[in-house]
């Protein structure tokens, strides 16, 4: 992620936390942590957090190769309290479509049902508001036509 995108993403995340009833929420700073590499630090030391209600994860799952993902779904398995919820939001690549340089920033929704049932988390619900019809899931997230504007798909899990 560009620093131009990391800022956006941070000053839209300060707005959010202004709103009513967001006052209890805690955000995890991302830099403190015990080193760069996805499932080294995770899969290691967890979130090192107390047990939480809710963990939410934007537009990011795509960019985790398949170990760093079990680590992370994981460490949010330990770190949601029983019946805390895990929300997953990220592009839409189709079902079964073989990784392409088109689709690289994009992942398979029923793959990732698939990866975090297997984790623990009972599958609760999913969203429609992000659908895009008019994404046709072929051109890359990054390019300017659709940038912002792609499929995505919301998934929300239980710990049981």
């Amino acid at each position: 992620m560009t620093q131009p995108e990391v800022n956006r993403y941070s000053d839209m995340m300060r707005e959010m936390l202004k709103t009513p009833g967001m006052e209890q929420v805690s955000v995890l700073d991302w830099n403190n942590r015990a080193s760069d590499a996805g499932s080294a630090w995770v899969g290691t030391t967890g979130w090192n957090v107390e047990p939480v209600d809710l963990v939410l994860t934007f537009q990011n799952y795509h960019n985790f190769g398949y170990d760093d993902r079990v680590a992370i779904n994981d460490a949010t398995f330990r770190a949601l309290k029983s019946g805390g919820y895990y929300g997953i939001v990220d592009h839409t690549r189709r079902h079964n479509e073989p990784r392409a340089q088109f689709n690289g920033r994009r992942v398979d929704p029923v793959l990732v049902i698939k990866e975090v049932e297997a984790s623990g988390f009972e599958f609760v619900d999913y969203s429609n508001a992000l659908y895009r019809p008019d994404d046709k899931l072929e051109i890359e997230v990054g390019q300017p036509q659709v940038s912002g504007n792609s499929d995505r798909f919301v998934l929300l899990f239980r710990k049981p």
